[in-house]
Formats: structure tokens, sequence, C-alpha cells
């Protein structure tokens, strides 16, 4: 493609990123992003909404997690490219969903390192006070929460070696510091007779078990998986790491967090939960949950183990989401979304303008959104969108591809595809109402940033816009949003459609727009024209793997 730029900035432009990452450290990457401030808040979130049922909860969020890793195991085993998450629908439907799957993993990705920040900084509340107040971040802890965006940007412009290096070291952390918190409190405080307090297992309710899914903290905690998805194009031997990585960190995190929540629930005071599930009976744990419930055990030594965690695994998995965000920047440039300069590469195969405009755009969001709970929902939303749109375009290769290599294969793909975008789509009805509006009104500004990007690009940057496979999106976000309006009150509703009914109607909508949208796909050659493209810069970005030393990278 013409990038219209001399000399070295051309060259700087069409650099291909190195492939230098290996199995280990690509399956850190994922399992660095499963495993951040979710696990730290996402048990009181989800015993605070569900009550003893959160532990339900959790095993939803799984069997619907695993559903869409599963999908994007075959997708990025196929195609590891940058930003693959985003890219994956322009082959299938071009570029208008393209643009639409590239823009909503953005807004789901570019707010985690914000996110993060916000759960270090109300952890780090209780020993530096000053940072929080109720309603929020103060300005003195909306600085440092810039401060640790910039430094996750500056580690991400030393390239992929720093960031793959730096992150295997932290990852052995996160991964010691939950696993023994599970043992230590199973083995000194194991009040299991809770699950049946304070009203009984079922207290909140049903509704309360599938919010807490979405907004409580669960989906958000096991996303994140797809970060191996994200890193394609940069992985060795990706056709295999690829599928392993996704799966691995997905099963890895389902294990840990249910493992969580069970200890969460059963160190509570049994004298806590005489009068129910209420936010009082986790006053003590309000900051901080697991290190308070240490330091009421007499825990000291784990209390000071789990304060330290509360800076390091929360960073950490911003540093690997600002590498998300740059290569989804830089996967829209490459796609002719945005303008050809996002798509610029650093000697050392930085992309360094999507790295700052990732950085700004998170700063951003410290603004609207000042704690930790207001901005889950919108997290997920955003990311479960994108998820949603995978199974569309995996049904769609299926028929228009189907000899393309596939390491991974979905099995029962005509029954798990639908099931899947079913089971999206579910998940951003239980985020509620007033998470979906702002979602949409995130949508409209994205199209109007893709309009502008369009008209102003020269002509020979322009994407051919697809409309005739890609108009379905209309009806599908116009309808999302009315059902979200119309559902069920737990659910933030105008009570339109009780409890059942929404889920009931939402499972049909998707059926036809599932069907709808795979009909409407590209024609065969023309997919198969992109697929070529997406394949030629695959066999570019493997050209380049015997200018770096992958031996050192993979140890």
């Amino acid at each position: 493609m013409s990038t219209n730029q001399p000399g070295v900035a051309a060259d700087a432009m069409q650099r291909k990123f190195n492939r230098e990452v290996g199995l280990l450290p690509l399956l850190f990457v994922a399992v660095g992003s499963v495993i951040g401030s979710g696990w730290l808040l996402g048990a009181l979130t989800a015993a605070t909404i569900a009550g003893p049922a959160s532990l339900l909860s959790w095993l939803i969020g799984a069997v619907a997690v695993l559903l869409i890793a599963f999908v994007y195991a075959e997708l990025g085993g196929m195609f590891p490219v940058a930003g693959g998450g985003g890219r994956f629908p322009h082959y299938s439907f071009g570029s208008m969903i393209g643009f639409s799957s590239s823009w909503f993993a953005f807004l789901g990705t570019v707010t985690t390192p914000p996110i993060e920040a916000e759960a270090a900084i109300q952890y780090a509340h209780n020993y530096i006070p000053g940072l929080e107040v109720s309603s929020g971040l103060t300005p003195l802890g909306i600085v440092v929460g810039i401060i640790l965006l910039l430094v996750f940007a500056g580690i991400n412009l030393l390239g992929i070696r720093w960031l793959a290096s730096i992150n295997k070291w932290v990852m052995y952390w996160k991964i010691a510091v939950p696993v023994l918190t599970v043992i230590v409190f199973l083995i000194v405080a194991h009040n299991f007779s809770n699950f049946g307090a304070g009203g009984g297992f079922f207290a909140k309710g049903y509704p309360a078990i599938l919010s807490a899914v979405s907004t409580g903290g669960i989906v958000f905690a096991y996303q994140g998986f797809e970060q191996a998805v994200q890193f394609g194009a940069e992985s060795r031997n990706p056709k295999r790491n690829i599928p392993l990585a996704v799966i691995g960190a997905v099963l890895l995190g389902v294990v840990l967090y249910i493992g969580l929540e069970l200890a969460f629930v059963a160190a509570l005071k049994p004298s806590a939960l005489a009068h129910g599930w209420t936010i009082t009976a986790f006053a003590s744990a309000s900051f901080g949950p697991y290190a308070a419930l240490a330091s009421g055990l007499g825990l000291g030594w784990l209390a000071v183990i789990l304060y330290i965690d509360a800076v390091v695994s929360p960073a950490g998995t911003g540093l690997v989401y600002t590498g998300s965000a740059t290569r989804l920047v830089f996967g829209m440039a490459r796609n002719r979304y945005l303008p050809g300069f996002f798509a610029f590469l650093s000697d050392r195969r930085a992309p360094v303008i999507a790295v700052i405009a990732s950085a700004i755009c998170g700063i951003i969001f410290f603004l609207p959104f000042p704690n930790w709970a207001t901005l889950v929902g919108l997290v997920t939303s955003a990311t479960v969108l994108t998820y949603g749109l995978q199974p569309l375009t995996l049904a769609a290769m299926r028929r228009q591809i189907p000899n393309q290599e596939r390491p991974f294969r979905l099995p029962a793909m005509v029954v798990l595809a639908p099931l899947t975008f079913i089971v999206a789509n579910e998940i951003i009805l239980f985020t509620g109402w007033t998470t979906v509006w702002k979602l949409m009104v995130g949508i409209v500004v994205g199209f109007v940033i893709m309009a502008v990007c369009v008209l102003l690009s020269p002509a020979d940057r322009r994407p051919r816009l697809d409309l005739a496979s890609g108009i379905w999106l209309i009806p599908y976000l116009i309808g999302m949003t009315l059902i979200s309006f119309a559902s069920e009150k737990a659910f933030g509703g105008t009570n339109f459609f009780r409890f059942g009914v929404d889920i009931g109607v939402m499972a049909v909508f998707s059926l036809v727009i599932y069907f709808v949208a795979v009909a409407m796909r590209l024609p065969n050659d023309r997919a198969a024209d992109y697929v070529h493209v997406l394949g030629a810069e695959q066999e570019a970005e493997d050209d380049e793997i015997a200018l770096t030393d992958v031996a050192e990278v993979a140890r």
C-alpha cells in the first residue's frame, strides 16, 4: 500500500514486526492480562452483587469465555497478525465490519490500563492517604495514575523484547501470590457455612447471578486471553503457539478465580453476614479485600505481600494492554481505517505513534470514570462486542475459504458458533442499560472518526467500504440497544421485558442476526483477495525472523 512518505519515513512505515516471542512468553502475555485487578477486586464485587451464588457467576462466566476462546484459537492460528482480534472480520465482511470490530476492541483495550492503574491506587490508598475519596480518585490520585500510564507507554516504546522480558518476571509473582492466598485462606479460615448464611445461597436472586457475570467484574477478570492473538505478528511458530496460549490462559484463569471466590467467601466472619449480604458485610474489606481479610485473620505477613501485589499485578496487566491497544491502532492503520503514520515502527519495531495515541486515550478515560467499578461495565461490553463478531467471522470463513489451514479447528462449529454469538450478546445485556447506552455513544464516535479519516485520506489509501456485506450491523446495534432499554429492571431497563423474557428475546434476536450476517458475507472471491493480502503480510513478517536472535527471546 502507498504511504506517500519519502525516504526514511517511508521505510519506517513499511517495517514489519519481528517474530521474537516463544510459547512461554506468549502464554505469559495472555495469562498476565487475565490476572490483573480482577483477582484483587472481582471476588468482593461479585459477592456484593450475587452473594454466595457468585460462585455460580464465575462458573457461568467461565463457560462463556471458554466458548469465545475456542473461536479465537481457530482464527488466531489461521492468521497471526498484529491486532488480529480487530482485523479478522475485515476479511469476511469488509471494511465497515472490520473497522467496527477494531474500534470495539480498541475501546475495550485502551480503557484497561487506566482501570488497572485505578485498582492499584485504590489498594495503595490504604497506606498512602489522599489518593482516593468516596466518589473516586483525588487530583493527586489522577496524577499518580497518569504517571503509571506513561510508564506503561515508555516500556512499550522499548520494543517487544523489553515488554516480554519484564512481563515474564512479573508473571512469576502474579501467579504465585493468588495461589498462595487461596491455599492459606482455605487452611486458616474455612467458614464454608457462609455459603448458606444471610438468607441462603440464592439470597440475592437469579438476576443478580447473571448481572454479576458482567458488572461484577467476572468477564472482565477472565478477558485478556485474546492478547495472545493481538501479539500474533510477534509470535514464533504462531500456528501452534497462539491456540495453546489462548486456551491455556483461560483454563488457568478459571481454576484460579473460582478458587479465589471460594476462599474469599469462606474467609468472611460469619457474624458479618448475620443481616444478609449487604455492603456493610464487606465494609472492612472494601479497600483491599484480601489484604483486609488477611489482617483480620492475623496474617500480617500475607497482608504485606498482598499490598505489594496490589501494585505489581494491575501494573503488569496495564503494561500488556498498553501494548495490545497500540497493535490494534497499528492494525487499523494497516487496514487503512486510520492514517498511515499510525503504522510507523521504530528501529526497535515499536509502533511509536500508536503507543503515544493509546496513552493519550487512556489518560482521557480517567476523567469521566474516576473509579474501578464505573469502568468495568464499559470495558466488558466493548470487549464482548468484539468477541461477538468473531463467531460470525468464523462461520463465514468456513464457507469462504474452506481449504485454509486451520491448526486448531472448532468442533461442532454449526452449533457452537451461533451459541457463542448468543452468549456474547447476553453478557452485554447483563451489563445493564446505563452501560449499553454509553457504549453506543462510543460506537457512534468511532464511526465519525472513520468517516473523517476516509474523507481526508488520499484516494489510494481509502478502503473499500463493502456496505452490502456490512449493513446488518446497523439493525444489530439498534436491536441490542432497544432490548437493553426494555429489559428487566435489575439490568437497568424499563422492565417492559420481565426477567427471563428479555434473555429469550435477546437469544432469538441474536440467532436472526447470526444467520442474516453470515448470509450477507463477502463473495468468496472477494474474501479470498483480502486473505491473499493478509497472507502476503504474514510472509513478509516471517521473512524477517532471520534478522533477530530469536533463541535469546525464547529462553
